[in-house]
Order: structure tokens, then C-alpha cells, then sequence
């Protein structure tokens, strides 16, 4: 969706370039978010852990994506699933308030907000689906498919907490994908 160019010059002026190094978080459990970002490079994930102690990676957002707990932003509620960096990541963040009060005034920021949110529920949603409907090895050809070389970049037990198994599974399939 293209922006006209007053609307970039105003997004352009309340983002600020920012870094994460790898582990570092954006936003941690239990903290209030203010702020979304524009993830320029990077690989970050968004997890919690079960009242047992085991992580599980909910997601993965690979740039350019947008990051931020949207659910603690339109809530106001303490955030419950954090975002940290698996690997360097060049950010652009704003204060969510006033990425709000642009929204009031220009119908292009709202639409692209509204197009943001659709695109994470729409994620969201094919994700609980694939995690119901289908079997490890096929959700691990998906998020191949999704994910290009990360396999390259983060830790495998990374991948297997996001597919939901453990790693010795993720090791198997695998080696009997490699032998197919």
C-alpha cells in the first residue's frame, strides 16, 4: 500500500534508529509496552514460558517485520509474551501513543495500522492451526519455507520450542528429510 510522501515524512520523524544485540529484549514479561519498532535486520523472537519452566517460541519475526506486544499496546495490560533478539537486529522504534495520535489525523497511518493488526491475527491464526492439524515434520517444512536460512542463524532448540518438540525430534526429522 503506497504512502503518499507527507505521510512518510511524518512516520519518518517519530521513529529513531536503535539497536538490539543478540539476547537482549525489546520488551520483557510483565513490562508495559510504549513503544513498536521496525525491525531493519535481524531475527527476534516472541515466547513464554509454561508454568513448568519450558519455553516455547511463539514466534519469530525476521526483517523486515514489525515487533512490539500489541496485545499489552491496545490493552494496557502488562505484557505477557517477550521479544528478544536471537541475533544483532537494527531497529526503528516509536512511542506508541504517538503513532496514535498521527493515526487521528491521517486515514493513510490508521489504514496501515489496521493492515498490521489484520496481518498478525491472520499469522496468529495459521499458526494454531498448523500446531493442531499437522505433524512436526510438516510444520518444520513450513517454517523453512517461511523462514529461509534460519536454520543458519539461531539455535536449533530454538526452532524445536517454536515447532513445539524437543530437540532430539527436531534432529530426526532432519536426517530423514536430508536422506529424502
Amino acid at each position: 500500500m503506497p504512502l503518499s510522501n507527507e505521510t512518510l515524512f511524518q512516520i519518518g520523524q517519530v521513529f529513531v534508529p536503535g539497536e538490539l544485540k543478540k539476547g537482549e529484549y525489546f520488551i520483557k514479561k510483565g513490562q508495559y509496552a510504549k513503544e513498536i519498532a521496525f525491525l531493519e535486520t535481524g531475527i527476534v523472537r516472541a515466547y513464554y514460558i509454561n508454568a513448568e519452566g519450558k519455553e516455547y517460541n511463539k514466534t519469530f519475526f525476521s526483517a523486515p517485520s514489525i515487533i512490539g506486544s500489541y496485545a499489552s499496546l491496545i490493552s494496557k495490560q502488562k505484557n505477557v509474551v517477550a521479544q528478544q533478539a536471537l541475533t544483532h537486529c537494527k531497529i526503528w522504534k516509536a512511542s506508541f501513543r504517538t503513532i496514535e495520535e498521527l493515526s487521528e489525523g491521517n486515514y493513510e497511518i490508521e489504514r496501515l495500522r489496521r493492515t498490521i493488526a489484520e496481518s498478525f491475527f491472520l499469522s496468529n491464526e495459521k499458526k494454531e492451526i498448523e500446531m493442531a492439524l499437522l505433524d512436526a515434520d510438516k510444520r518444520y517444512l513450513i517454517l523453512r519455507e517461511e523462514y529461509p536460512g534460519i536454520e543458519l542463524q539461531i539455535p536449533q532448540y530454538h526452532i524445536a520450542a517454536y515447532l513445539g518438540i524437543s530437540a532430539t525430534q527436531l534432529s530426526r526429522i532432519r536426517n530423514k528429510l536430508s536422506k529424502e
